[in-house]
């Protein structure tokens, strides 16, 4: 019997810069996804949460999704590749969003490497920054941002455990 632990992040050793990561999988924004959003974050903004006034009083004739929402979908999108490991996100360097996303829209991501640095203060992390794409059905691209995070060096990596011993899980007859 193999037993399979899903990776989620890297450690700083595994960073290479100039490697590109392609998340998988994309999300289907749907009406509901971006009403949910815009009233948990409090945004009552009506280009998002109106339609007939997305139809009537928007440029685009329709409802846009807010974007901090397109930015939390793809910051998400990107942590089993990126930073599932990390120690923290340190700063977010920029942010732009290129085109609208409209509900409907199915959004992919990736991540490039942008520069990796071992810690001055302590030898057991890195700093890595990254910049993330990401992208409409059309092959568009609807958002844009740079990040740094602090990453665990291996050796140093906490182990990660379950509340439970492995023999619990699956006992053997």
């Amino acid at each position: 019997m193999t037993t399979y632990d899903r990776p989620s992040g890297r450690y700083f050793e595994a960073f290479e810069v100039g490697d590109v990561y392609k998340h998988w999988p994309g999300k289907t924004v749907t009406e509901f996804d971006d009403h949910l959003f815009c009233m948990m974050t409090m945004n009552h903004h009506p280009l998002h949460t109106n339609e007939w006034f997305g139809e009537h009083e928007t440029v685009h004739g329709k409802n846009v999704v807010v974007g901090n929402l397109v930015y939390s979908l793809v910051l998400g999108m990107s942590v089993p590749d990126v930073s599932g490991a990390a120690i923290a996100n340190l700063e977010v360097e920029s942010l732009t969003h290129k085109k609208p996303t409209f509900h409907g829209d199915t959004i992919y991501a990736e991540s490039r490497v942008l520069e990796k640095v071992e810690s001055r203060s302590k030898d057991d992390r890195g700093l890595v920054s990254v910049e993330t794409k990401a992208f409409n059905q059309r092959g568009e691209e609807v958002c844009y941002f740079r990040r740094k995070l602090m990453v665990w060096k291996r050796d140093h990596a906490p182990a990660r455990r379950r509340p439970y011993a492995d023999e619990d899980a699956w006992p053997q007859p």
